[in-house]
């Protein structure tokens, strides 16, 4: 290792932690991640790896781990929620995407892809400290210190605090608490096998998978395959009635059926085989100023600056970005002295296009959750009016959005942090003056909405 290598701390040892560790650690830099669980063991169960994720993970060696483990779905299809009527479908969906973006589209499930993440980190020798929870950081240090509920500080040349959604490092950086806030919206989350699955056509949908969504009033169902055909995940969103002060709690299953009673047979048919059911309250962050302390020694990531709802599936996928644009700038970082460059072209480059993608999130759930009438009408004819051709219009499926979907899935990482250090050099301290203004609007494409944002 480089006698320039840089002390790096990491609070977090989920997606976004170990995704920053992996990449800092081949930047040549020394790795410690400070997990609180005294286990690693990811809460969740399914999540999507599109495009932009999956080609990081690949260029980690960890491309062949992900195929074996996941499942790619061969088709994306939209329903109507009461008759499973199609309004939207794209075929060869895994072609499509390997063939536009170079990478696949792949369902897995979470905790396989934090355990690949988790080995991958130890074998480049990430330090990573379970049972480690901390209480705060000393941000205004010129070696910034993670003070641990235990007593213990430890110290670096950059804390990055990839801590989450109830981000203790997001409250040291602003010097206040800061609660998440409610969305209205709330997630039941489901895992069923294979095995305990007798009829022939569920069966059938799990072994080959696709991407499935059903929309309707206020709500909306996805549902796919997961561990090569084996398993099925199923989420639920609707509306938020649990109380201000729950975040998660075990649900009813007789209340989940009424809330979903009527809705497309298939979907029932998944549900009757429901045994235990858990409601997850969906939370989100206000936008702050900055992800970064004035020494830019101490940066956030993931969830703890852009918390995104689920109806893009980027949460996962954007944190990984994070880790990966992170680490390749402090590739280029030489010595200490170059560090506030690298953190404010960290900061530039990451912090717009997250916090459009969290407002398309909600653009999306707009129009997937209209009331049945005259704009939820508009909405289906435009969606009808394409089936069966290649989408050639802002569409209300970001999914397939010939918009939207270049924009989230065709970002490289590597590729845009890159032409940022040849845009934007080291120089000097006083080039750090200008890289402040260095601030680059990356706003998602113009859509054509069809109802009001």
């Amino acid at each position: 290792m480089s006698d320039n290598a840089l002390d790096v701390v990491i609070v977090g040892g989920g997606l976004g932690g170990l995704a920053a560790a992996i990449s800092c650690a081949i930047a040549g830099h020394r790795i410690c991640v400070l997990e609180a669980s005294r286990e690693l063991a990811e809460i969740g169960a399914g999540l999507q790896i599109t495009p932009n994720a999956a080609r990081l993970l690949e260029a980690w060696g960890l491309g062949p781990d992900i195929e074996a483990m996941g499942a790619e779905p061969t088709k994306l299809t939209v329903h109507r929620y009461r008759d499973g009527r199609i309004l939207a479908q794209e075929s060869d969906f895994d072609k499509n995407m390997r063939r536009k973006y170079g990478a696949p589209f792949v369902d897995m499930h979470r905790a396989d892809l934090q355990q690949l993440l988790y080995k991958k980190a130890r074998s480049l020798g990430i330090k990573v400290r379970l049972g480690s929870r901390v209480s705060q950081i000393e941000r205004n240090t010129f070696r910034p210190q993670v003070l641990l509920e235990s007593g213990e500080r430890v110290s670096a040349h950059l804390v990055v605090g990839a801590d989450g959604l109830w981000s203790r490092c997001r409250e040291s950086m602003l010097g206040r608490a800061d609660k998440p806030m409610p969305t209205g919206d709330l997630a039941y989350r489901i895992i069923l096998e294979i095995g305990q699955i007798g009829d022939p056509e569920l069966r059938e949908w799990i072994a080959n998978p696709e991407v499935h969504f059903w929309i309707g009033p206020r709500a909306h169902a996805v549902g796919y395959s997961m561990r090569g055909g084996t398993m099925y995940n199923i989420v639920l969103l609707c509306p938020d009635n649990l109380p201000s002060n729950i975040s998660r709690s075990k649900g009813s299953v007789d209340e989940m059926m009424e809330l979903f009673s009527g809705w497309d047979p298939i979907l029932t048919r998944f549900l009757k085989h429901v045994d235990s059911v858990e409601k997850w309250k969906l939370m989100h962050r206000e936008e702050v100023e900055s992800w970064t302390n004035p020494q830019k020694n101490f940066v956030l990531i993931g969830d703890s600056c852009h918390a995104m709802l689920p109806y893009l599936a980027q949460g996962a996928n954007s944190s990984l970005e994070d880790g990966a644009v992170l680490g390749r700038l402090l590739s280029h970082v030489q010595s200490r002295a170059q560090l506030p460059w690298a953190i404010t072209l960290y900061e530039s480059l990451r912090k717009s296009r997250s916090e459009s993608i969290v407002r398309e999130t909600f653009r999306q759930r707009h129009d997937f959750h209209l009331e049945d009438g005259e704009l939820q009408q508009q909405r289906d004819d435009l969606f009808l009016s394409q089936l069966g051709k290649p989408v050639d219009c802002a569409f209300p499926s970001r999914w397939t959005c010939p918009k939207v979907q270049p924009w989230l899935y065709g970002y490289d990482s590597n590729i845009v942090a890159d032409e940022a250090v040849h845009a934007h050099p080291y120089r000097d301290e006083q080039e750090e003056l200008v890289m402040k203004e260095f601030r680059p609007e990356e706003q998602v494409p113009s859509l054509l909405q069809v109802s009001a944002n």
